[in-house]
């Protein structure tokens, strides 16, 4: 028979220096090679002898134990929580390392458990290592996300991007010990104060929270965004898009339709961890389905009776709407990675493209407008395409006829930053 390759044990120890399984200790009895952080080293009894790699960088970690498998020697890293959630279980696999897992609770389960509620629904990013205006994103577009912050990217930073949005902060430190804190804050105050790195946060709509009086939450309404009984809180949606106009209360049909609704919202691209800015917003058609789609959503709307509140409510998604004309309106707004424009002139359009968002999108029924703002996306450095959609509806006739009823033609122009 050949020899068969050992598997590397990773073993996941709680905040608190806990090991995950009973299992660990007869592992490491038997270890050549144990890896971890010094603080997980000290927590558990490596035998003398034994060679250990205390983790910094992770390319030497990853050597040593690929030498360990290749002679067939008993390797064992230590790791926080579980080492398969958002850990180095990803990237022991990737570099073609077997391994068997004995998992702890995540930081992202303690916290929920902390704060009391159900994290089923709930959304889990990280902002550790890499841009955190994704994760921000989510937590503006979302009514329950958990984030593993970083030191830069934490409460306090997290709380700043937040402002303008109804949300209840957990920050949850050193979860498992001695020195262990949670606190029920808000993005303001969370802003401005120091937090221990790293920590979690909890980014919470008020509706996911009933019953908190000390935050003053309020009670959902109909259609109000909820934590959803799934784990798939950016999925698509089940209702579609590109949905009927009788979807959306909107005045004198002043909405973009269905037909073009579809390919304005495919060109703006809307997922999870993105903004996205609705510009003379109306119904608020458009921005709601890119949050039907997981994306932060802006609306910029003059007219401060427009119905886009009551259609986010009834659509079931957190849409903040910022009520003033165009351009001047869009000062002091966060910076948005996608801007559907449907109403303002060139002026409008050339603030958007002065915020350097990645796409822009523009719908044009007067075709004196086309070239302007072509020749403007083009100056400012985008490439642009475009089309016209005139879209033609099935209509009844006496005697059970049909016929075509043409909708008003709609030029929709994309402009893309190479």
């Amino acid at each position: 028979m050949g020899r068969v390759t050992p598997t590397v044990l990773v073993a996941g120890i709680d905040a608190a220096g806990r090991p995950a399984h009973p299992a660990l200790a007869e592992a490491l009895a038997g270890a050549g090679l144990v890896v971890g952080a010094a603080r997980h080293l000290a927590a558990v009894p490596v035998p003398p002898g034994c060679a250990t790699v205390v983790l910094g960088p992770l390319a030497p970690a990853l050597d040593r134990l690929a030498a360990a498998v290749a002679a067939g020697t008993p390797a064992v890293v230590l790791a926080s929580g579980d080492p398969g959630f958002f850990g180095i279980v990803r990237r022991l696999r990737a570099a073609g390392l077997p391994v068997r897992v004995l998992p702890a609770v995540s930081s992202v389960a303690a916290a929920f458990a902390r704060a009391g509620l159900p994290w089923d629904g709930a959304a889990v990013v990280t902002a550790h290592g890499r841009d955190p205006r994704p994760a921000l994103n989510a937590c503006r577009a979302l009514p329950a996300v958990a984030v593993l912050t970083a030191p830069g990217a934490g409460a306090a930073e997290l709380g700043v991007g937040l402002a303008g949005w109804d949300r209840r902060l957990v920050v949850a430190e050193h979860l498992g010990t001695p020195d262990e804190r949670v606190t029920w804050t808000t993005p303001a105050e969370a802003a401005a104060r120091t937090w221990a790195d790293p920590h979690v946060m909890l980014s919470l709509a008020p509706e996911t929270v009933p019953g908190r009086v000390d935050l003053a939450p309020r009670p959902p309404t109909a259609g109000s965004a909820t934590m959803r009984a799934d784990d798939q809180p950016a999925a698509a949606p089940a209702g579609g898009w590109a949905l009927p106009e009788s979807e959306y209360v909107h005045r004198d049909s002043m909405i973009t339709k269905a037909e073009v609704r579809a390919l304005a919202v495919a060109r703006l691209r809307p997922r999870l961890g993105r903004l996205v800015w609705d510009v003379g917003a109306g119904s608020g058609s458009v921005g709601i389905e890119c949050a039907l789609l997981g994306a932060a959503v802006l609306a910029v709307e003059r007219d401060p009776d427009a119905p886009i509140r009551a259609n986010a409510a009834r659509h079931g998604v957190d849409v903040r709407v910022v009520t003033g004309a165009a351009p001047a309106a869009l000062a002091g707004l966060p910076d948005p990675d996608a801007v559907f424009v449907g109403g303002g002139g060139t002026d409008v359009l050339a603030a958007v493209a002065d915020r350097r968002p990645h796409r822009v999108v523009v719908t044009l029924a007067a075709l004196d407008r086309v070239a302007p703002a072509v020749h403007l996306l083009r100056a400012a450095g985008y490439a642009v395409d475009g089309c016209q959609l005139a879209a033609a509806r099935l209509a009844d006739l006496p005697g059970g006829s049909l016929r075509l009823a043409a909708t008003n033609p709609v030029v929709l122009l994309t402009g893309e930053l190479p």
